[in-house]
């Protein structure tokens, strides 16, 4: 398998230097740059040609989201996966306009972003001297470890590995709920429901979605925060 080189942006050296450790622990993957800001990043992808970026959001200097505006201004053939304590849409939408591979909020898990480098690297190596796919091809190609079909088949002894300090029993239990509802439910409904903390509730219920056993949707009311609806 081909080693994917990755420029790595990010200003914290701390946080820098546990992101350079995620991603060298993914076989196949090699930080072979990294860099403070911005501006060092467009030299460095000129300089290094790496296949991936991965880059913070809030930096000096130059921001990511300028860069990523520069980068695809210039064409330059790299993709970029942000990872950012940005949490409000308008950022979120912005970045995704800009065609990132994926978008991972500060703090994450090493299973998180290893997930998206194991994603990446199978698209990567699928679409290597392809011209013409089909839409089950492309599928497999983007979302390699996503069962096509109905949601609510899925078994979640498909998942070997859980996150640190998730219960399994806990995770059936939110997922049936989710299944049992008609119209969708929310973090509070969940947790009231089967006796945990809304914040528990919410991290079972984000972790679902990501491993696509479930779906969510933004409710914007009146007054105050937006609140997710998870639904099968």
């Amino acid at each position: 398998m081909e080693t994917m080189n990755v420029l790595l942006v990010e200003d914290d050296p701390m946080v820098r230097e546990v992101n350079r450790q995620f991603i060298e622990r993914v076989d196949g993957f090699k930080v072979i740059g990294m860099c403070s800001n911005g501006i060092e990043g467009i030299e460095k992808i000129e300089e290094l040609q790496p296949h991936l970026v991965i880059m913070d959001i809030f930096m000096p200097e130059q921001d990511g989201l300028l860069t990523l505006r520069k980068i695809r201004n210039a064409n330059l053939p790299v993709d970029v996966i942000t990872v950012t304590a940005a949490n409000d849409m308008q950022t979120i939408q912005q970045i995704l306009h800009l065609g990132v591979y994926d978008y991972i909020m500060k703090p994450f898990t090493f299973e998180r972003i290893q997930q998206t480098l194991l994603n990446y690297s199978n698209f990567k190596m699928k679409s290597l001297g392809v011209h013409d796919v089909t839409q089950k091809e492309l599928d497999e190609m983007i979302h390699p470890f996503r069962e096509m079909g109905d949601k609510s088949d899925h078994d979640l002894t498909v998942l070997t590995e859980l996150p640190k300090g998730f219960n399994r029993n806990t995770l059936d239990k939110v997922l049936q709920y989710v299944k049992n509802s008609k119209e969708g439910v929310s973090a509070d409904e969940v947790a009231a429901a089967i006796g945990v903390a809304r914040v528990t509730a919410r991290r079972y219920l984000d972790f679902l979605e990501k491993q696509n056993f479930i779906s969510v949707d933004v409710h914007y009311g009146g007054v105050g925060r937006p609140i997710n609806h998870y639904f099968i």
